[in-house]
């Protein structure tokens, strides 16, 4: 059943997925009430209500619960305890199960295997006693990662000796980890779906990633690839919503190999920063496609009518680029409201729409 206008949108997150979440909201009728421990998180200054509060507290998620119609999120690592509270007294979408696959990174990868998505060999690192038989199984180099909390690289690094997978796992503790082959990829791409209830879905054009330093730097869409890749990225997205029973969006990341060949990388049951440029180049953005599935709406053909670049501005030296884009033809600029520009942060995006295809 979808929900009226003027029915109340939880959120859990107040950061910049958060506030585009809550702007589409706002945008079919609906109010966001955000709740988020930090007071002036970038969806908060959107938000039509607001819940300040720590996920741990149990007494300040039942009153949200209870003045909401629905929870979603805005990132996946919301502690499965916050979900408990809320999901007895109000339809969480995604729910708890989505979660506990998504937030480790081990049952991610057993997961996207068992749905027929490729990934490469990777093996469990509980404690360090577990390197050597990891390292027999995986090779190197490869890559040693958290099996919680990592993002934008953290949380992981590539280990071309024994000596430096030793090393990497006392700088990276505590276990476990996961220890995954080195992919030498030709591109990353990702793919967007967004399903409903009833399992009904729509996908999304695939885009190019570029990353510097770890981090986002640029996405573009459609991605320059072969027609073949991206029906599969298509397709892999699919089965993934499928077999998570998602409603709402996801993002899959993928490695492209040098003979047009995926294997999935990461899974994040939310909106992701690869597909901001929805926002200008499709009728229907990422963030409506999200609202709309939780709100049980219905989720039309996405209908991009233009190619986009969308480029991240991150910290000072993204901000430094503000001006000329401001001033510039053809760029729409996102800024998220954050108060200081560190390095590394994300401080807003700006998307560049590209002459219509053919």
């Amino acid at each position: 059943m979808s929900l009226p206008p003027g029915a109340r949108i939880g959120i859990l997150g107040g950061g910049q997925l958060g506030r585009m979440s809550a702007i589409a909201a706002a945008t079919l009728g609906f109010r966001a009430h955000v709740f988020a421990p930090e007071p002036d998180g970038p969806g908060l200054q959107v938000a039509a209500e607001r819940t300040i509060a720590g996920y741990d507290d149990a007494d300040a998620l039942a009153r949200f619960a209870d003045a909401v119609d629905v929870v979603t999120f805005e990132f996946e690592n919301v502690p499965a305890g916050a979900l408990s509270v809320l999901a007895p007294r109000v339809p969480c979408r995604p729910g708890a199960d989505v979660l506990a696959t998504c937030q480790d990174r081990l049952a991610e990868k057993a997961f996207l295997r068992r749905v027929g998505v490729p990934v490469a060999p990777f093996a469990a690192v509980a404690t360090e006693r577990d390197l050597p038989a990891a390292l027999a199984a995986v090779g190197l180099p490869a890559v040693l990662k958290t099996t919680r909390l990592g993002y934008d690289g953290r949380g992981q690094a590539v280990v071309r000796t024994e000596a430096e997978a030793r090393a990497a796992v006392a700088r990276l503790a505590p276990a476990p980890f996961i220890l995954e082959a080195f992919v030498p990829f030709a591109a990353e791409v990702s793919a967007l779906v967004a399903r409903a209830e009833d399992g009904s879905a729509i996908l999304y054009d695939v885009a190019q990633n570029r990353h510097l330093h770890h981090i986002l730097d640029e996405s573009l869409a459609p991605a320059p690839i072969a027609p073949a890749s991206a029906e599969a990225a298509r397709a892999h997205a699919r089965a993934v919503a499928d077999g998570l029973g998602l409603i709402g969006v996801a993002a899959i990341e993928f490695f492209l190999l040098s003979d047009g060949s995926l294997l999935g990388n990461e899974i994040a049951p939310r909106p992701h920063n690869s597909f901001h440029w929805t926002i200008e180049a499709c009728r229907i953005s990422q963030f409506e496609a999200h609202i709309r599935a939780v709100a049980g709406l219905p989720l039309p053909d996405p209908g991009r009518h233009h190619a986009a670049i969308m480029r991240n501005l991150i910290g000072p030296e993204g901000m430094a680029l503000l001006p000329a884009l401001l001033a510039g033809p053809g760029w729409s600029v996102h800024l998220y409201g954050k108060a200081e520009a560190r390095a590394g942060r994300k401080m807003g995006h700006a998307t560049r729409l590209l002459p219509p295809s053919p």
